[in-house]
Parts: C-alpha cells; sequence; structure tokens
C-alpha cells in the first residue's frame, strides 16, 4: 500500500487551517451575520431536481446514472452516430487529482507527453479541485499546452484571490474573495473553447467535473461535455461556476449557488470543492464496464492514467507542541488518508475490468517549497519537472508494484 501515501503540501494546508480557524473564532463569539440564500432546495425534491434545460448536466456520483439504462439499450444505428468519435478503436482514459498548486506538475507533464510524441486521445478525461481547471486543456489535446502552462506558471495568489478585512469576514461565507479566479477561469473557458469542448462531446468524448454538493453532502459528477453542447443560455456561466465550485475549498473559498429547477420553482444548491468527497474519480458507482467496452466496440484493453498532483509520502516533520501546527499537521494527514483510499478505490475498479492502470506523482527528491499557497516560482519549477519527466522518459509507475 505504501504506493497509494502522497504528501499534502504544507504551506497550503498551513494557510487554509489558518483562513478556517479565523472563520470558526468568529462565529463562536457570535458576531457572524451570513450571507442570505435564495431559496434553498428541500430535500425532498432532491432527487427530481435538474439544471434548467439540461437534465443530463450532472448525477450523483456515490449511486448508479440513472440514464445508464436508457443509454444500455440505444438502438446500435444511434449509438454508432453519437459515440462515433470513441467506437471500434483502443480507450485512454485520464484522471486528475486535486492539489492546489501542485496542479502545475501535472500540467507540466502532460505538456511534456505531448513532446514526446506518445500522448493519446483521452476518451474521458475528469478532474477535482485543481484538475477541474486543468481537465479541460488536457481534454482538448496539445493544442491547448500553451494555454495549460500559461495557468500554471503566470500566476501567483494575489491574482487568484482577494483578502477580506475582518468586517468583512465577519459578516461572510469565506476568508477570501475568489473573484480574481472566477474572471481567470471566464478569460481561459471562453465561448471558443467552450464550442471546442462541445464539438469533441459531439463524437462522443466526455469531460467530467466533480463537486460537492454541500446541502446533501454527496459527490455530484457533472458532465461538462453535456453542458457545452446544450445551447442553453447560461451554459457558459454554468461550466464558470462548476470549475471554480470544484476548487471552492471550505471555509477559505466562498461556496457556490447553482440554480436548479424542482416542481416548475427556482431554487439554489451550495457547491463547494470536489476535494471534500475525493481526491480523485472515475466514473460513477454501479456500471458495468465490460458491457460499456462490449457496446463501443473498444480494441483491446483500456488504458487509465492517473495524475496524482503530489507526492506519495509524507516528509518527516518534527511538529510544534502548537495548535496551528497540530492542526495542520493533522488536516494534511487526513487528506493523505482519503487520498489513499481514492487511489485504492480505482485500483480495484481496474483489477475488476482489465483496465491498464499507471499512476503519476511528485517525485520524492523534489524537495523546494512554497512560500505562500501559489508561489509562481514553485509552481514554475514543479511544471519543468513534470516537463521533463514526461519528455525524456517515462512518468509512470505501474499501480501493481
Amino acid at each position: 500500500m505504501k504506493l497509494f501515501q502522497r504528501r499534502c503540501n504544507a504551506a497550503t494546508g498551513r494557510w487554509i487551517v489558518t483562513q478556517v480557524m479565523l472563520v470558526i473564532g468568529l462565529v463562536l463569539q457570535g458576531c457572524t451575520t451570513p450571507p442570505v440564500r435564495g431559496v434553498p432546495l428541500p430535500q425532498e425534491l432532491s432527487g427530481s431536481a435538474t439544471v434548467p434545460g439540461i437534465p443530463e448536466a450532472r448525477r450523483w456520483g456515490d449511486e448508479r446514472p440513472s440514464g445508464l439504462d436508457a443509454w444500455l439499450s440505444l438502438p446500435r444505428k444511434e449509438l454508432r452516430a453519437r459515440y462515433a468519435g470513441v467506437m471500434n478503436r483502443p480507450h485512454s482514459y485520464l484522471v486528475i487529482s486535486g492539489g492546489g498548486a501542485d496542479g502545475a506538475y501535472g500540467a507540466g507533464l502532460l505538456s511534456g507527453w505531448t513532446d514526446r510524441g506518445t500522448r493519446p486521445e483521452f476518451q474521458i478525461v475528469t478532474g477535482i479541485s485543481t484538475g477541474a481547471l486543468s481537465a479541460p486543456f488536457a481534454f482538448l489535446g496539445p493544442d491547448y499546452d500553451p494555454l495549460l502552462r500559461e495557468v500554471y506558471t503566470s500566476y501567483s495568489t494575489s491574482d487568484l484571490v482577494a483578502p477580506r478585512s475582518l468586517w468583512q469576514i465577519i459578516r461572510s461565507d469565506s476568508a477570501l474573495d475568489t473573484a480574481p479566479l472566477r474572471a481567470l477561469i471566464a478569460q481561459y473557458f471562453n465561448d471558443e473553447v467552450i464550442e471546442a469542448i462541445a464539438a469533441e462531446g459531439r463524437r462522443g468524448r466526455s469531460l467530467l467535473v466533480g463537486t460537492t454538493n454541500l446541502d446533501a453532502a454527496r459527490p455530484v459528477i457533472w458532465d461538462i461535455t453535456r453542458i457545452a453542447d446544450s445551447g442553453v443560455p447560461g451554459a457558459r456561466d454554468l461550466i464558470h461556476d462548476v470549475i471554480l465550485a470544484s476548487a471552492s475549498i471550505p471555509g477559505a473559498f466562498p461556496p457556490v449557488l447553482i440554480e436548479v429547477e424542482a416542481n416548475g420553482q427556482l431554487y439554489d444548491e451550495m457547491h463547494v470543492d470536489g476535494g471534500v468527497m475525493g481526491q480523485l474519480f472515475f466514473g460513477s458507482k454501479g456500471i458495468n464496464w465490460f458491457t460499456v467496452f462490449k457496446r463501443l466496440g473498444v480494441v483491446g484493453k483500456p488504458d487509465l492514467y492517473l495524475i496524482r498532483n503530489g507526492r506519495l509520502r509524507e516528509h518527516w516533520k518534527s511538529v510544534e507542541p502548537r495548535l496551528l501546527p497540530v492542526v495542520s499537521r493533522t488536516v494534511s494527514s487526513l487528506i493523505r488518508t482519503q487520498g489513499i483510499g481514492d487511489l485504492a478505490k480505482v485500483y480495484i475498479l481496474s483489477e475488476k475490468y482489465k483496465f491498464n492502470l499507471e499512476l503519476a506523482y511528485i517525485p520524492e527528491d523534489f524537495t523546494l517549497e512554497p512560500s505562500e499557497p501559489f508561489d509562481r516560482e514553485y509552481m514554475q519549477a514543479l511544471f519543468q519537472l513534470g516537463y521533463e519527466n514526461a519528455r525524456t522518459g517515462s512518468p509512470w509507475t505501474s499501480i501493481r508494484e
């Protein structure tokens, strides 16, 4: 199981804990006035609520997809028309984990993989947290590598979030304002990029992003390709909301309210970082992949690539006997343990359905530490490391070793 261990970025952990503890302290003082929501979705309607105009925009990540049986019964002619770009060929799938600034490693790896000339087209790409930011570029392919490099090597903490005053924190839902990050998401995922995603979706490929529905405390999988191809007004803004929500650390970043409809009425759902539920994901519960492979005529065993944006093992650290260091180390350990479980789940899935499973992660000999949560120099070095590892050799480790 040592292959399933990883290191959580210590600077990011301390920063998150600092923000969260500040908010908790203010709550305990009884002086917080939380923002007012619209109309929260009632629990009894959670099973029937849909995104207006896009009923297939999302699904629960912890249950069998409701539309799976209908898909399995599609006539062959319709199946060939809808999935022409993925049928009767080998398949490759890509899973990108969370990891904050460490997402620069996966971004560099993808770019180096392109220059090595062996990067495949992925039929399915999934992303959570920082992986939600890089997954669309990975999905669209090598032509978007320059944008991927720009996103992960050009910005620092102050470019992504804005501090709030003490009075703002007291009256708000988070310690930081993510308006700068939202603006960057809108800049990079513009109409042209979204149309490119829609076009690939029409070939039968899938781009999936995970969030956490905080009201239900359950994982949600968003089908970005279907949203992009829906033609519904507001589809672009919804994609921006989903990507932002997937990376919104509770307490530090504001949650994202997403509008849904049930029984002809509009409600809102509260979504936060997908990493609350898991550091990575592939598919949904209850899918028989052998049946999927047969229907699509998949040639050979599919390749499943996992990019874990982090190290696999915590570095030894003497913890000071004070509140912040103890809590910070504890949180990083909890996240590491969660990551072990997530990797184990995918490993078990791959064993059952005979995927060729490969894992990439930050090497142990990379010892540079960031000076802030999104340290530009740190991310540039990490990007270059991922790039060189992929360009000059194989960054992949068989998860069965």
